[in-house]
């Protein structure tokens, strides 16, 4: 789907999303409230003038003392990989992109991540990875890094990493993987409207982080909610 498809599809009634230099911000009419929505289109690269403008909207958010929900709707490429944006801390941007969403949702904002395209790598962790739940819709394609660039990173031949791959999802790009391991709580029906969908979504919001809870029970991620509760009883305990 388009985000033209994907946005009269979530708004039938009308709504006030537009897109700016592959941004996405506006927002729209959800069952009796509003949802502010935020995002990156057309397969855009992620760089830190895009991560402070999209922070600066979901803090917009937090300040107006609505309660809105925030959709963060992601079609990205990677992180913009220029020597300026490195230099001018991309690092930094994307990571307050994240604690954003992070602190909306802690404010009272439930954050939930809609990809329908491409993501990949910090860019891909700054949105859709930042929100409380991510859903997805068929197509979609995320990773957080290749498997030709994680050969490069471990000096690994790419046919033993694809051989890997094929059983260990946590590992492995593509949305099927990603919903082995629990990173996309579900794929949305495209063939019905997508608004009732979002809003049945938001009010089943888990209250916490369950990614690694839905890993274990898909089979994608074996061991990483024990060894998360491990942690966790451990620091209490300190």
């Amino acid at each position: 789907m388009t985000l033209a498809e994907i946005l009269a599809s979530l708004f039938p009634q009308g709504h006030a999303v537009a897109v700016a230099d592959g941004l996405i911000t506006g927002h729209g009419p959800l069952g009796d409230g509003t949802i502010a929505v935020i995002g990156v289109d057309g397969d855009t690269p992620l760089g830190i003038e895009g991560a402070l403008a999209l922070s600066a909207a979901v803090l917009a958010t937090v300040r107006s003392g609505r309660a809105a929900p925030i959709l963060v709707m992601v079609d990205s490429d990677s992180q913009r990989m220029s020597r300026r944006d490195e230099l001018l801390g991309l690092n930094e941007c994307l990571a307050h992109l994240a604690k954003a969403l992070l602190l909306a949702d802690a404010e009272g904002h439930p954050t939930i991540g809609l990809i329908y395209g491409h993501s990949a790598a910090g860019a891909f962790i700054a949105t859709a990875l930042a929100t409380r739940v991510l859903v997805a819709l068929p197509g979609a394609n995320p990773s957080v890094m290749d498997l030709p660039s994680v050969a490069r990173i471990t000096k690994l031949p790419l046919d033993t990493l694809e051989r890997m791959a094929r059983s260990t999802p946590v590992f492995a790009p593509g949305l099927d993987n990603m919903v082995r391991a629990g990173a996309v709580q579900a794929v949305l029906d495209a063939g019905r409207p997508l608004g009732p969908q979002i809003a049945a979504l938001i009010a089943d919001l888990p209250a916490s982080d369950t990614r690694d809870a839905l890993g274990q029970a898909r089979g994608g991620r074996a061991i990483a909610h024990d060894i998360a509760a491990r942690v966790i009883r451990a620091a209490q305990a300190r």
